[in-house]
C-alpha cells in the first residue's frame, strides 16, 4: 500500500475513566447475564453496548422467539419476571414467544438493581495487553474516545470483536469454504384479524412442530400467488400478542459479519425486501387484508461470526457423544440448526440438521476462556467451537447460561486476583446454578 493511501493517526493520551473488576463488552442476552452475575457476586462491573438499549438480538434485533431456555439460574428469573409482565406466549418454557419492549425494560431494570454500570451507544474500538494479559479497552461514544481498565474482561459481542482486537486466534464459517449462515432482518407487523391468519402463524394455539412447518408452507404458497418469492425458504410468523406479529421473512446470503460494506448492503437490501413482501401480501387481500409493517429491527440478525479460540473447542464429536465435562457450566439441548449459507442451498433445503444423532451435551468453562490472551472470557455464539457445534449452542438460552457462568467466574477471579483458569473448580462450581442444582 502506498503512503498516499495511509493516514498516520497521531498518538494521544486518553482519559482512563474507570478501573473495574469486570468489563463486559456486548449487552445482548449473554452480556446482560454476564454483567448481572458478576455484579451480584460483588464485582465492580461495567457493561458496554453499541445500541440504545440492552438485549441485543432480543430487543434491537426483534428476535421474539427463544430456544433452549429450560435451565436453572437467570433463565428462570427472566421467565418469572416476564410472566409477571404478561409478556410471554405459550405454555412451553423451553421455547416461547416474548414481547421485545417489556424485555428491554426488564433487562435494564435488572442490571440497575444489581448495580451494573451501563454504557449505551458505546462502541468498542481497541484493546491493549501487557504481555499476554488484556488490561485496557478503548471505546468511542458521545463522550469521545475513552480508556477503561479491568481485571477480567468478557467478550459477549456475538461477533468476537473483543477477542479479535485483543489478538486472539479465531475461525469463521464452515471449514471447507468459510461460508456463514445467512443473516435475517426481523420485523413486527400488525393485522386487523389475527384469527384469519391463524393457518399462517407458527405455534398459534399449539406447540406443534409439524404445524409450524405447515404454516411456513402456507406463507410461501400465498407469497407465490402474490408474485413474490422470499429469500428465506421458511418464512415465519409468530404471535407476539393480540394482533401484533413477528415476521421472519428474510435471509441474506454470502455476507461476512466482519465486513462493514457487506453488512450495510445486507441491511439495506433486507429491509427493502421485507417492505416488498409485506406490501405484496397485503395487496393479495383475503386474510392478508390490512397487514401493516410496523417496524423493522434496528440490527440485522447475525447467526454466525468469529469463534474465538479457547482452552477447549466444542466439536461435532462432542454433540454426537453427548459429552459431559468436569467443568461443564450448562447443558445444551437445541439441535444442530444450519440455515442454508447460499441461495442455491436454500432452494434445496432452507434448514438442515446434523447427519448424526445429536445428544444433549455440556459446555465446559474451558471453551469460555480465551486460549491466546489472558484475563479474557467469552460468552454467547463467539465461544470456542467448530461450525457444527456452533449451529447448536448459538441460541440465546445457551447464551444466557454461558453468560451467567462467565460472570461468576470473572467476579471470583477478580476478587482473588487470579486468572479464570486458575480458579479452583470446587470453589466455583457451587456458585453456578447448573452445578449447584446437580
Amino acid at each position: 500500500m502506498s503512503t498516499s493511501h495511509v493516514f498516520q493517526e497521531p498518538a494521544r493520551a486518553l482519559p482512563v475513566i474507570a478501573d473495574a473488576d469486570v468489563i463486559v463488552c456486548g449487552g445482548g442476552p449473554a452480556g446482560v447475564a454476564a454483567a448481572l452475575a458478576a455484579a451480584r457476586n460483588g464485582a465492580n462491573t461495567h457493561l458496554f453496548e453499541m445500541h440504545t438499549c440492552l438485549g441485543g438480538v432480543w430487543t434491537s434485533g426483534l428476535l421474539t422467539y427463544i430456544f433452549d431456555f429450560a435451565k436453572p439460574g437467570l433463565t428462570q428469573e427472566i421467565i418469572h419476571r416476564m410472566e409477571a409482565l404478561d409478556a410471554l406466549r405459550g405454555e412451553n418454557r423451553d421455547r416461547f414467544v416474548y414481547e421485545p419492549e417489556p424485555m428491554k425494560a426488564l433487562l435494564e431494570q435488572m442490571c440497575q438493581e444489581a448495580g451494573v454500570h451501563i454504557h449505551l451507544q458505546s462502541r468498542l474500538c481497541a484493546a491493549y495487553r501487557t504481555g499476554r494479559r488484556l488490561d485496557t479497552i478503548v471505546t468511542e461514544s458521545r463522550s469521545g474516545r475513552q480508556a477503561w481498565r479491568a481485571r477480567v474482561f468478557i467478550d459477549a459481542t456475538g461477533d468476537g470483536d473483543l477477542g479479535m482486537l485483543a489478538g486472539c486466534g479465531w475461525e469463521i464459517g464452515r471449514p471447507e469454504d468459510g461460508a456463514c449462515q445467512p443473516l435475517t432482518m426481523n420485523a413486527i407487523v400488525t393485522t386487523p384479524d389475527v384469527q384469519a391468519l391463524a393457518p399462517y402463524i407458527s405455534f398459534f394455539g399449539t406447540d406443534s412442530m409439524p404445524g409450524h412447518v405447515q404454516a411456513t408452507k402456507n406463507i410461501v404458497a400465498d407469497m407465490r400467488r402474490a408474485g413474490v418469492t422470499p429469500s428465506y425458504g421458511m418464512p415465519t410468523l409468530f404471535q407476539i400478542r393480540d394482533n401484533l406479529l413477528l415476521a421472519m421473512f428474510n435471509h441474506e446470503y454470502g455476507v461476512r459479519p466482519d465486513s462493514e460494506p457487506q453488512m450495510t448492503e445486507a441491511t439495506l437490501r433486507s429491509r427493502a425486501e421485507v417492505h416488498h413482501l409485506v406490501e405484496a401480501l397485503e395487496k393479495l387481500g383475503g386474510p392478508w387484508r390490512g397487514l401493516h409493517l410496523a417496524s423493522t429491527a434496528d440490527q440485522i440478525g447475525v447467526r454466525e461470526g468469529r469463534r474465538i479460540h479457547g482452552l477447549y473447542e466444542l466439536t461435532r464429536e462432542d454433540l454426537r457423544q453427548g459429552s459431559s465435562f468436569e467443568d461443564g457450566v450448562t447443558r445444551a439441548t437445541f439441535c444442530v440448526d444450519i440455515h442454508a449459507p447460499s441461495k442455491k442451498e436454500n432452494e434445496q433445503a432452507a434448514i438442515t440438521h446434523s447427519d448424526f444423532h445429536m445428544r444433549s451435551y455440556e459446555i465446559p468453562l474451558r471453551a469460555l476462556i480465551a486460549r491466546d490472551v489472558d484475563a479474557l472470557m467469552m460468552a454467547g455464539r463467539c465461544i470456542s467451537g467448530d461450525f457444527i457445534a456452533h449451529a447448536s449452542y448459538r441460541v440465546t438460552g445457551n447464551a444466557v447460561a454461558m453468560g451467567e457462568a462467565t460472570g461468576v467466574a470473572a467476579a471470583l477471579s477478580a476478587a482473588r486476583d487470579i486468572l479464570p483458569q486458575e480458579l479452583a473448580w470446587d470453589d466455583l462450581a457451587p456458585r453456578l446454578p447448573y452445578r449447584s442444582q446437580a
